[in-house]
C-alpha cells in the first residue's frame, strides 16, 4: 500500500525547502503523516492486521523522533510544520 506517485509528488512539492528537495525533515514528516493516515484508515477496517499494525507504530515512532529533530534545529519550522499537517504537540 504505498502512496500513490501523483500524491507523493504533490506533497514532496508542498514542503520542500527547495527545488529538488526530498530528505529534509519537513518533506520525511509529511510523507510519514500521509502514510500514516493511508495505514490507520486500513486497519479501522482491518481489526486483525496485527503486522501492519506494528507498521505503523514504528512509523509513528520515526516521526516522532523527526519532528524533535527539527523543533531542536529549527523550531520556526517546527511549528510551521505541525500547524500545516494539523498535529498537535
Amino acid at each position: 500500500m504505498p502512496l500513490p506517485v501523483e500524491e507523493k509528488q504533490q506533497i514532496i512539492k508542498d514542503f520542500a525547502r527547495k527545488e529538488g528537495d526530498s530528505g529534509s525533515p519537513e518533506v520525511q514528516i509529511a510523507l510519514l503523516t500521509a502514510r500514516i493516515k493511508q495505514v490507520a484508515t486500513h486497519l479501522r477496517q482491518n481489526k486483525g492486521d496485527v503486522h501492519n499494525r506494528r507498521g505503523l507504530v514504528m512509523m509513528v515512532s520515526k516521526r516522532n523522533r523527526l519532528l524533535r529533530y527539527l523543533s531542536k534545529k529549527d523550531h520556526a519550522a517546527y511549528l510551521e510544520l505541525i500547524g500545516k499537517l494539523g498535529l498537535r504537540k
